[in-house]
């Protein structure tokens, strides 16, 4: 269950200006798109995540709002929204009973919509043995940030860069954190004498019950809904991305128009450009443009004339004709003309992306009916079932000499990163002894390579079988069922596991944006020059993913089968 709480003005240690957030949650529609946006932003957070998902998975019963009891806003009262129940002051025994149907309770800071990813979520989860968990939302711990360290002198000392969402460890916060996880059997208790106003009175109280807290900082997005730039990058994310459930498209007036009903005075010379959210009883004038992601809320009159960009209009506001308003909030009337709160959008723009919508990739990308995307894959599922049919009777063969030669597995599974970095295991046939990484460790001073591959001639680790099969190429032949499931093509980058991608960021990039392959070109160009090896690698792995083409795949092809008949003829 999740409780988001709105903490009013003098309510916690740190009391935030809350004229915004509670206009917002007056101001119909405006509560459908805070309430609904901020709760499928933090829809992930009650630590089951088979019980609520993104894009509404969230049962109704399971998401309380909790304002002040001074406001009187049309969203209390125990109404009902999108977003969940809205409930003003305490809770009741109806929610503490509710309380025990999951595994954890979260209480989330109402001031904030803070998001994590799902899968960061269940992995902190799984690996927490505390009953409390204080978690604060961190956007620099996004997956392909940087962090750079320097000097006092500002020389650059050293950078990180994360390949993946990542939490840490912190200090227990002061003040309230964006979410504060209770194991359910713990929370009726904590929640008994009703919510704490302060975050260390929470604490204090889970002290006295013998709860062990913990905190953490997470990679996500935050929303402030304490400013007006906040409210406007919430409302442009809701209306791009998911536009409220009881909100109607209306195709008569534009593609992405939403209303709640029909009672509107529109005009039919006013152009609509959406996405676009109209209250109820809105009325606009000849010659009116409206530029979404724009809200006009009900009762508001837009004068002939006007322009609405990327605007909310406030209810019964009157915007006069001929008027501009861009990028802003008109909330009320001042000496009978609307009064503009401007904001500039150039910070609340960075978030009018949640972690629901596509992340920009730092990858290369193609057409989806591209010759890298669709035809090479096609390519590569009918040689793969055609070289795997024609070695079927000697597959058996091979694993039998294995056997023979060495006790341990025929087949060698080892996790490498393959399209984007999603691990997989890649199989071959097994070349060396039982127990062959350990003793590379103590080999590595004898490395005749650079950079973080291993390679030594006559390698005592290689059994007598595995020397065949490597010569000859043989023992890759497992890897055309990593090519039949997806994870691997014919020609691309040498699969490497993630240790030695993380040495070189934007060589990782580039490499990781297409499959890796069986064979490539830098194994058809190296020349394992001394202290060379390692730029060679990068250079024809970059180089492949900038030329990718039909021509160049066959000709590596064609280069690897002359090599590999070669190295069969010589082992005789």
């Amino acid at each position: 269950m999740r409780l988001i709480v709105v903490r009013g003005e003098g309510d916690g240690a740190k009391a935030f200006e809350t004229g915004v957030l509670r206009y917002a949650l007056s101001a119909r529609p405006l509560p459908e798109v805070i309430l609904n946006g901020a709760c499928r932003l933090c829809s992930s957070t009650d630590g089951n995540s088979g019980l609520s998902r993104l894009a509404g998975g969230a049962e109704r019963g399971n998401v309380v709002w909790v304002v002040p009891a001074s406001w009187q806003t049309d969203s209390a009262d125990n109404a009902e929204q999108d977003g969940g129940r809205v409930v003003s002051g305490q809770l009741n025994r109806k929610h503490l009973a509710a309380v025990r149907r999951h595994p954890w309770l979260t209480i989330s800071n109402g001031r904030f919509a803070a998001r994590v990813s799902d899968h960061l979520w269940d992995r902190v989860l799984e690996e927490t043995s505390s009953d409390v968990l204080a978690v604060t939302v961190v956007p620099g711990l996004l997956a392909y940030q940087e962090r750079i360290r320097l000097a006092e002198a500002g020389e650059l000392v050293g950078y990180r860069r994360l390949y993946s969402d990542a939490a840490e460890p912190m200090p227990l916060p002061i003040d309230w954190p964006h979410h504060l996880l209770i194991r359910s059997k713990h929370a009726v208790a904590i929640l008994n004498d009703g919510l704490p106003s302060e975050f260390g009175e929470m604490i204090e109280r889970c002290h006295t019950h013998g709860m062990r807290v913990e905190s953490v900082s997470m990679a996500g997005s935050v929303i402030d809904l304490a400013s007006e730039e906040g409210i406007l990058a919430l409302s442009d994310a809701v209306l791009t991305h998911c536009p409220p459930r009881g909100a109607v498209l209306n195709a008569s007036l534009g593609r992405r128009v939403y209303a709640y009903d029909a009672d509107h005075d529109i005009s039919g010379d006013a152009r609509f450009v959406g996405p676009v959210l109209l209250g109820r009883g809105v009325r606009v004038e000849p010659e009116v443009v409206v530029v979404g992601p724009s809200i006009l809320c009900d009762g508001c009159t837009v004068g002939r004339g006007a322009l609405v960009d990327s605007s909310i209009v406030g209810t019964r506001v009157a915007i006069e004709s001929d008027r501009t308003v861009h990028r802003c909030v008109v909330s009320s009337l001042e000496n009978g003309a609307a009064s503009e709160r401007t904001s500039s959008l150039r910070a609340a723009r960075f978030w009018t992306k949640p972690l629901w919508a596509s992340r920009q990739s730092v990858f290369r990308t193609w057409p989806r009916f591209s010759y890298p995307v669709c035809f090479k894959r096609i390519a590569d599922v009918v040689v793969a079932g055609v070289v795997l049919i024609l070695f079927a009777p000697v597959v058996p063969l091979i694993a039998l000499a294995i056997k023979v030669n060495s006790p341990g597995p025929v087949f060698f599974r080892d996790k490498r990163q393959g399209l984007h970095g999603r691990p997989f295991n890649c199989v071959k046939f097994r070349t060396m002894r039982v127990g062959a990484a350990e003793i590379q460790d103590k080999l590595r001073f004898v490395s005749e390579v650079d950079g973080p591959q291993f390679k030594m001639a006559d390698d005592p680790r290689i059994s007598t079988v595995g020397h065949f099969l490597r010569e000859t190429y043989l023992d890759e032949i497992p890897q055309f069922f990593n090519v039949l499931c997806g994870q691997m093509s014919i020609v691309g980058p040498r699969p490497s596991p993630e240790s030695e991608n993380t040495l070189c960021p934007s060589w990782r990039d580039a490499r990781l944006s297409v499959r890796p392959g069986i064979t490539g070109l830098w194994q058809v160009y190296r020349t394992r020059e001394p202290f060379k090896d390692f730029q060679e690698w990068i250079h024809y792995d970059t180089k492949y993913v900038q030329e990718l083409s039909p021509q160049m795949d066959l000709w590596v092809c064609w280069c690897t089968f002359r090599k590999m008949v070669a190295n069969f003829i010589r082992q005789f």
